[in-house]
C-alpha cells in the first residue's frame, strides 16, 4: 500500500493480495468484478477478438495493476480532485522509476466512490492530459455513461465503466487516435514512440498530422493500425 502526501489518499497492489483490495469497500469489489468479468473477456459489439483490454492480464499476472479509492463524492471539488491526481502521478513516477523493466505495463486507478458529477472527471482528464501526455503517459477518464468511442466501432464505448475513475498508464502505439487533436501531443506520441527521429522532424510530422478538434472526436475513423498491429 502507498498512501498519497498530499491527500492521505492509499493504493493499493490489487492482485498481490487480492483480498486486502476486496476489504476496502463495495466499490472495490464492483472494479475488481468488471476487470475480470468485462476487461479481461471478449465483447461481441467491440470490434475485434481477444479482450476488451488486452493489457490488464498481464498486469494482473506481473502485480503491476494498482488501484486506490478517493472518497468524498460530490462534495469534492476540482482543486481537491487535481490534488488526488497529484498523489497519483507522483505515486506512478516512483512505481515506474522503482521497477523500470517492468514500468509499460503498470496501471494506476484512482477510484471515485459516490461520485455522479461525472462532467468533473472529464474537466480534470482535460485540465491534467497534456502535463500526462508530455512525459510518454496516458490519463483515461472512465464513468458510467462515458461517450468516447472505441477503436474498432464507433457504438463501442470501452470507457463506461460502473465506477467513476482516472487511470494512469504508459502511452502506447495504439493511442494515435486519442492524440491527434494537438501538436504538442503527437509530438509526444512520436517522441515516445519514435525517439530515434530528429526533433525537427517529429515536430514536422506532428503538425502535419493533426487534424482539426471538430474531427479529433471520431476516434474510431482516426484508428491508425490493423487487427493483426499489436500495441507496443
Amino acid at each position: 500500500m502507498r498512501v498519497g502526501s498530499r491527500t492521505a489518499v492509499r493504493w493499493f497492489n490489487v492482485y498481490e493480495d487480492p483480498a486486502l483490495w476486496e476489504r476496502q469497500g463495495d466499490t472495490a469489489g464492483v472494479l475488481t468484478r468488471w476487470v475480470d468479468d468485462h476487461l479481461m473477456r471478449p465483447h461481441p459489439d467491440l470490434g475485434r477478438p481477444g479482450p476488451v483490454c488486452p493489457f490488464v492480464r498481464h498486469s494482473m499476472a506481473r502485480q503491476l495493476f494498482w488501484a486506490g479509492l478517493a472518497d468524498g463524492g460530490d462534495e469534492l471539488g476540482i482543486g481537491q480532485m487535481n490534488l488526488i491526481i497529484d498523489d497519483a502521478f507522483e505515486l506512478y513516477r516512483r512505481l515506474r522509476q522503482e521497477n523500470p523493466a517492468e514500468a509499460r505495463g503498470l496501471t494506476l486507478i484512482t477510484a471515485f466512490p459516490g461520485l455522479t458529477r461525472y462532467d468533473l472527471i472529464d474537466e480534470v482528464h482535460a485540465a491534467r492530459k497534456t502535463e500526462v501526455v508530455s512525459q510518454g503517459m496516458m490519463l483515461g477518464q472512465f464513468y458510467p455513461g462515458c461517450g468516447v468511442p472505441g477503436l474498432w466501432d464507433r457504438d463501442f464505448h470501452p470507457l463506461d465503466s460502473p465506477v467513476p475513475m482516472l487511470v494512469l498508464r504508459s502511452m502506447m502505439s495504439t493511442d494515435f487516435p486519442f492524440l491527434v487533436a494537438r501538436s504538442d501531443w503527437l509530438y509526444a506520441y512520436f517522441t515516445q514512440l519514435a525517439p530515434d527521429l530528429p526533433r525537427k522532424l517529429r515536430w514536422s510530422i506532428a503538425e502535419q498530422l493533426r487534424v482539426a478538434e471538430s474531427e479529433a472526436g471520431e476516434i474510431t475513423a482516426l484508428r491508425a493500425h490493423s487487427a493483426d498491429e499489436h500495441a507496443r
